[in-house]
Formats: structure tokens, sequence, C-alpha cells
């Protein structure tokens, strides 16, 4: 396993980390053990989750994937050989995962949202707490066109008041250290203006999508990342799969996402993403490497990046994705990916 610096926290993380969304209801609780177990054992000591999650999110089954990653830590102990990362579910009206009316980034729910998972995953700690979309109204997930529509709202919770109540976890020892998820440039100045003019903590890294379908991170983003050290952790890097090439013959095999939850996928399978991956799956085969080792590799190797998230729903998936770590992209391989890039550009940018 490789290993990189989270921002500028002197914590080391894997280059791989292990997201865990589908733990609770696509995979079971001994799916997820298993797992743990796996990735533990290869170097990945970098894990991934968040208090909504398993995905899609439902009442009755948010916060199982804590609840997973809790009670494997209660059976192993093996809680100080892992650098643990969960999220405060940013503006949505799930009232039913805090019981408010609305979720929101204000200091009384990020403490009460902390409290929340730290119980879940019976630990005392986290390692990275994220914010995980703002309070304020952003374009995600394929909403739109992806361009930014603005939309006041009186009552946005501040960014600096957000911040602030991020930095006294930190202050408390309940989080080492912090970071945004789903974030544009404007808000990502905003925290590091907030940090540096005003004493609050300051975040280490962003986790954003980013594959070969969107790079758009690229394009104002990755800036930070060189300047101020703050590393992209990359989420979707196989476009919840499409990049693997499991769907391209127009089947689409039993319990994959695009089975179970088809809506999710809406975004990577327009025609013009078609386009592009039958490019990039093509350009997989004249390289002698799979799809998944063409998609994983591009992405590990990039400079901005901190950590690769994966998400695997078997243990042959996840051993895949993990050896994909010694994928090297040769300067010739960059320029063919990047003229594909260029004829069909960002065809899954949000």
């Amino acid at each position: 396993m490789k290993y990189r610096k989270l921002g500028d926290s002197g914590i080391e993380v894997s280059l791989i980390c292990l997201g865990t969304m589908t733990w609770g209801q696509q995979n079971s609780m001994e799916d997820a053990f298993e797992q743990m177990d796996c990735a533990l054992e290869r170097g990945v000591n970098f894990w991934d989750t968040a208090e909504m999650y398993p995905i899609p999110v439902k009442a009755e089954t948010a916060g199982q994937t804590e609840r997973c990653i809790g009670e494997w830590f209660r059976r192993t102990g093996r809680r100080n050989e892992v650098v643990l990362a969960t999220k405060v579910t940013g503006r949505s009206n799930r009232h039913w995962i805090r019981n408010n009316p609305e979720t929101r980034l204000n200091r009384e729910q990020i403490n009460q949202a902390i409290e929340g998972s730290l119980k879940r995953l019976q630990t005392d700690y986290v390692d990275l707490y994220q914010l995980h979309w703002p309070d304020r109204h952003i374009n995600l997930w394929g909403e739109g066109d992806g361009s930014y529509i603005h939309q006041d709202k009186e009552d946005e919770v501040p960014i600096a008041e957000t911040l602030e109540a991020m930095t006294d976890l930190v202050r408390a020892g309940k989080a080492r250290t912090i970071g945004i998820s789903n974030e544009t440039p404007w808000g990502m100045s905003r925290y590091l203006d907030e940090s540096t003019h005003h004493g609050r903590q300051r975040v280490v890294s962003i986790q954003n999508s980013y594959s070969l379908l969107n790079r758009i991170y690229e394009t104002g983003l990755s800036e930070f990342s060189y300047r101020e050290n703050i590393g992209l952790l990359a989420y979707s890097p196989l476009a919840m799969g499409t990049l693997s090439g499991k769907y391209m013959t127009g089947d689409v095999p039993a319990g994959s996402r695009l089975d179970l939850f088809p809506e999710f996928l809406k975004r990577f399978q327009t025609d013009t993403a078609r386009q592009a991956l039958a490019r990039y799956m093509q350009l997989a085969a004249d390289s002698s490497l799979t799809p998944t080792q063409l998609a994983l590799g591009f992405v590990n190797t990039r400079p901005f990046l901190t950590s690769n998230i994966i998400g695997a729903t078997t243990l042959a998936q996840l051993q895949e994705n993990i050896e994909t770590v010694e994928v090297e992209i040769p300067k010739d391989l960059e320029r063919e990916i990047n003229q594909v890039h260029s004829l069909c550009k960002n065809p899954a940018a949000t």
C-alpha cells in the first residue's frame, strides 16, 4: 500500500480509502466485517462513512453503516489501527436523521450529529469529521446541467458558525481534524478565510466526486490542493460501477447498483457518457488494462489526490480495487485519456 499525508495534520492515510455506503443495505453486517478485515490486512488504514449511510437513504436504515463499523471495533479491538472519517449531513428534509424539522449545519445540530456518530461507532473520537454538503444550495448529484444557479436563503447557516462549531469539536477531542465535501471553490475560499483570519480550525481535505467521467475538480478546486495542501478525497471514481464496464453490454447484473437503484445512475447513462465510456473501454483494452485498472489507476496517480474512496460490494471487487495502487499511467496513455476527455468532456459532471 502507498500512503499520503492528510493535509497538514501529520496523519498518514492509505492511497485507497475504504468506502462504506453499501453496508447495512446492499451489504450485510457480516459482509462489512469481511471487507474491513480484508482492507486492513492489505494496508488500507483509511475508512470513510457518514451518519446518513447506507445509500439510498431510508429512515429505517440510516446510521446502520456506522453501527457495522462500531460493532467491528467492539469485536476486534482494532480501533487504533484505523484512520476513521465520517460526515455530518448537510441541509436536507431528512428530519428523521437527527429528529429536527430539517438537518442543518448549525452548532446545535453538529453537536447532536457527532454524539450520535460516536455512539454508533463505539469510539470517543473520529480522525476526520467532514461536512457532507453545504447548508446553502448548490447543484449536486445530477441536478440540473451542473451550472450554478443562485438561490438566496435568508436562513443559511453562516460558514463562520459552522466552522466555529467544528473547531470546538477538535478542541474537545471529539475529532482530530476536519474536512469539507461536495464543496465549490467559493466555499473552499470562505473556509480558508475563516481559519486564517479568525483562528478557526483549518480544513485538511475535500471529498468531491472525481472520475474519468467527471473531472471538474481540475478546474478551480485543484489549485487549492496545490497551493493550500488540501488534498482531494475522490468519491465515485468508478462512477458507481459504470467505469468497470459491467453495464456496457446492455445487461444489468442482478444485485448491481443499476439493478437495485437505477435512479442513482441516471447521470452516468446519458448518450454522451456512453460514448466516453466506450472510448475508455477501448483504451483500456489497447493498454492491456481492465477498465477498473484504467479508471482507478488514473485517479490514483493525480498529484492533487490524497486518497481514492472505493466502494465494493464483493471481496473480489475490493481486492481488485486495492491492487490498482500498483497501476502506472504512462505519459502517452495519459495523453490518450485526455484526448477522449476533450471529445466527451465531463459527461457526468454533477
